[in-house]
């Protein structure tokens, strides 16, 4: 396993983590000042600010990316599916001229919470196999750009409202269906957030192999958890043995960024340096 005391050079930062300190200009200007090498923005500061300046600003700062949030939110009535699709081949675009290594993917729930306007659904079975469908038309796409797509488990707790795909299991089950030359076009993106409590990551992150681990996401899971969307925790302030994760990752060949992933209510009230600097920090001594 990699030795992170030293320096930080691994650490990505995800935009998210300190979205509401500044806009995405203004994040990659914190990044710059803390020698801070990479970044996974998100589609909504892009937008903000515009693709083109976000372009701009991440090439002046010579940042590349970890990733780029993201794709999917796949399932919906048959009347909001073609806005599904054109949405997301409008990510890989993206992600393409940001120069990103692979657009995350969070599937999508009940198709009245993916695509609001939706009409009402309890069924599941359906949405997951939405889910493939729908994966598997915007793998077309991102071919013929040369961009991986990775599928993100999130936690159960997600399932109706984002991810009906809640374990890496069914995350790879997919990628088999759907890549099953293991070409690289279709992995997984790992947050231990998400998977942590899993009886089977371990086996199941030996299966994905160094060719479906295509980026590595950490924070850290408070208890109690107030919110479970916006109490995750700065890494070593919670439960996951972050490190025996990474080592897991790592065994399979993965060796690219650990993105710090934090939504926070709580650490979006502090100033962006501290947070920064926080990071950092932990990077080298916990993740």
């Amino acid at each position: 396993m990699r030795d992170f005391s030293g320096d930080h050079r691994w650490l990505s930062l995800n935009t998210a983590t300190v979205r509401r300190q500044g806009d995405l200009a203004q994040i990659i200007e914190a990044c710059a000042r803390h020698g801070i090498r990479a970044i996974d923005p998100w589609r909504d500061q892009v937008a903000t600010i515009g693709l083109d300046r976000a372009v701009r600003a991440v090439r002046d700062a010579g940042l590349e990316l970890s990733g780029y949030c993201r794709g999917g939110m796949f399932t919906s009535d048959a009347a909001h599916r073609i806005e599904a699709r054109d949405d997301n081949r409008r990510a890989v675009d993206e992600a393409r001229a940001l120069g990103a290594p692979c657009v995350v993917l969070v599937v999508g729930g009940l198709p009245q919470y993916s695509r609001p306007g939706s009409v009402a659904s309890k069924d599941i079975a359906a949405a997951r196999t939405q889910v493939d469908d729908a994966i598997a038309e915007m793998l077309d796409y991102a071919r013929t750009v040369q961009m991986p797509l990775a599928i993100e488990p999130l936690h159960p707790a997600y399932a109706a409202d984002r991810a009906c795909v809640n374990t890496t299991k069914q995350a790879l089950d997919i990628c088999d269906r759907l890549d099953p030359q293991r070409s690289g076009a279709l992995g997984i993106a790992l947050d231990v957030y998400h998977v942590w409590w899993d009886p089977e990551l371990l086996p199941q992150i030996a299966r994905a192999g160094k060719d479906r681990l295509l980026a590595f996401h950490v924070c850290d899971w408070l208890v109690p958890t107030t919110d479970i969307l916006n109490d995750r925790g700065m890494m070593g302030d919670g439960v996951i043995d972050i490190k025996s994760v990474r080592s897991a990752v790592e065994a399979q060949g993965f060796d690219g960024y650990s993105e710090i992933e934090i939504f926070s209510n709580a650490w979006w009230e502090k100033p962006i340096d501290e947070v920064v600097q926080t990071c950092i920090s932990r990077h080298r001594s916990v993740v």
